[in-house]
């Protein structure tokens, strides 16, 4: 599919880039400066993966990428040219929730909200390569994100729930 890109008369010379995001084919004409996040949020209106910092730092904009979670607002669009892109709207199959997903909401492992597609994302990368994924390395993994509303206990239990449901299904 391809997907019109930014105002030409407002941004400099466009790059072409071709990925795929949650299994869908794009090809779109970018800003050679414009962040994956913002592509996917703009160009696409995937708007589930918020931008909080934009330094890095909170993991609100975590998408995976090749399977591996990356800051959106730390890599730029032309960096996925030919590469898997996965956002939290890409992890629900086909109707059905994804295990990290039924674990949030059975934990109630949000708040606001605003930080959960990001604790979801990074979870993923960690989950589905290592299902039975140590006590230590959830904690790290959850660690590594903000969450403003303080609500860690519960995205902590959600994260053990996910490993439970995940490592029993082997998903």
């Amino acid at each position: 599919m391809t997907v019109a890109s930014q105002d030409p008369s407002t941004s400099s010379p466009g790059r072409r880039i071709k990925l795929r995001v949650n299994g869908d084919e794009y090809e779109s004409e970018v800003d050679p400066r414009m962040t994956l996040v913002d592509y996917l949020r703009e160009v696409l209106g995937l708007t589930a993966t918020h931008v909080g910092c934009e330094h890095g730092v909170c993991g609100v904009c975590n998408v995976l990428v090749d399977g591996r979670a990356v800051r959106g607002c730390l890599m730029l669009a032309v960096q996925a040219d030919g590469r898997e892109v996965r956002t939290v709207e890409g992890l629900a199959e086909g109707g059905k929730l994804h295990p990290i997903q039924e674990a949030f909401i059975e934990e109630h492992g949000l708040q606001c909200g605003f930080c959960t597609g990001g604790f979801m994302m990074a979870l993923c990368e960690l989950l589905e390569s290592n299902p039975n994924a140590s006590q230590e390395e959830l904690k790290e993994v959850v660690g590594g994100q903000l969450c403003r509303c303080t609500g860690y206990n519960s995205i902590m239990r959600a994260a053990q729930n996910a490993a439970a449901k995940m490592g029993a299904t082997g998903s």
